[in-house]
């Protein structure tokens, strides 16, 4: 996912559209109540290729073109937070869908912000896949964090997370700064430890750090250069990440590691104090529409949270798990990471980065 910092509407022209009301047009969708759509929506989402998808395949075809004028505040997950956060307390909020991760959606109900969604007004909710969905948190796509690699270098491909330790590739190895957590989890996987016990795992990177001279970056394009330019030849990201690459022509091939791929959620919420309660239940089932999430899939190369996207078996076949990997999954327990994940990021900054 493309974290870019964006805005696309000015400061003041957005202040108004919020302070202002969409035209109130009737609309209808099949299973939904045909006066349930209408006026302004307000989304916050990432920006970048992320956020010109979500566009292209399912806000423009599926929502803004019933007549739902579309409001986007495109920011990064702590802007969001913060904001979220802040209009606890109002009457109303400025807010009608939120983007987030699964882990994300866990701290903000933790926090009381988020409506438990009644998933009668998600018609298109029935086809999600079992284990993803939560009360207050709608997936719509998902993804596993697996090994990345340059064939050119690598002829084997590896099979285990423990190959990023592996000396021979020393001065090569890539590390992406923004998901830290994710080296956490797969060094925790390696030393022995679980999904819900990371401790192995801070022994495992400093040895990282020592024996394998690893090259930091902050974002996934600037890795996606590095793979590129032939700086790097190993490194763990996305799976989708790492088939978005490969599709653009960089010499990077995904290998599922042996413990299994660290899964990711992506999806959306509704705040508590929701401006559009009826046109943002109508946003929720157009972001589960078979066709939109299928196309939508297929260009963002994550897999479809639910089990009737309309993919061909090849697109298929390429963006998603097998049900033998699907089993491996190491799913992230939210709680054990809200608890923890600030004094993560301080260790990592410190210890690993320092």
């Amino acid at each position: 996912m493309v974290k870019k910092l964006i805005t696309s509407v000015p400061n003041r022209q957005r202040r108004d559209l919020l302070l202002g009301g969409g035209a109130a047009t009737a609309l209808s969708m099949i299973g939904m109540p045909s006066h349930a759509q209408s006026g302004e929506l307000v989304v916050t989402n990432w920006g970048g290729d992320w956020n010109d998808r979500t566009v292209k395949f399912i806000e423009a075809p599926l929502v803004e073109s019933k007549g739902i004028r579309i409001v986007r505040m495109l920011n990064l997950e702590p802007e969001r937070k913060t904001k979220l956060l802040a209009e606890r307390n109002l009457p109303r909020g400025t807010i009608d869908i939120a983007h987030f991760s699964g882990a994300d959606a866990f701290e903000l109900n933790e926090q009381g912000i988020l409506e438990t969604l009644d998933l009668s007004k998600i018609p298109n909710a029935k086809f999600l896949r079992p284990g993803l969905a939560l009360p207050y948190f709608m997936p719509w796509v998902f993804g596993g964090v697996t090994l990345a690699y340059n064939p050119k270098f690598i002829k084997e491909a590896p099979t285990s997370f423990a190959d990023l330790w592996n000396a021979a590739y020393a001065g090569k190895l890539g590390v992406l700064d923004q998901s830290f957590y994710n080296w956490i989890y797969m060094a925790a996987l390696v030393g022995g430890g679980k999904m819900d016990n990371v401790e192995p795992g801070f022994a495992k990177l400093l040895e990282m750090k020592k024996t394998m001279r690893p090259r930091i970056y902050p974002t996934h394009q600037q890795l996606a250069a590095a793979f590129a330019n032939e700086e790097i030849w190993i490194s763990a990201n996305y799976s989708a990440r790492i088939a978005q690459w490969a599709k653009d022509g960089v010499s990077v091939k995904s290998a599922f590691p042996k413990e299994g791929a660290v899964t990711i959620v992506f999806g959306a919420v509704m705040p508590k104090k929701v401006r559009n309660r009826d046109a943002a239940y109508f946003y929720l089932n157009a972001l589960l529409d078979p066709k939109g999430l299928g196309a939508y899939a297929s260009a963002s190369m994550y897999a479809p949270a639910t089990t009737n996207a309309d993919l061909t078996p090849e697109v298929r076949a390429a963006i998603d798990f097998t049900p033998e990997q699907t089993k491996m999954l190491n799913n992230t327990d939210y709680g054990y990471q809200a608890k923890n994940i600030a004094k993560w990021l301080e260790w990592w900054n410190k210890e690993f980065k320092g």
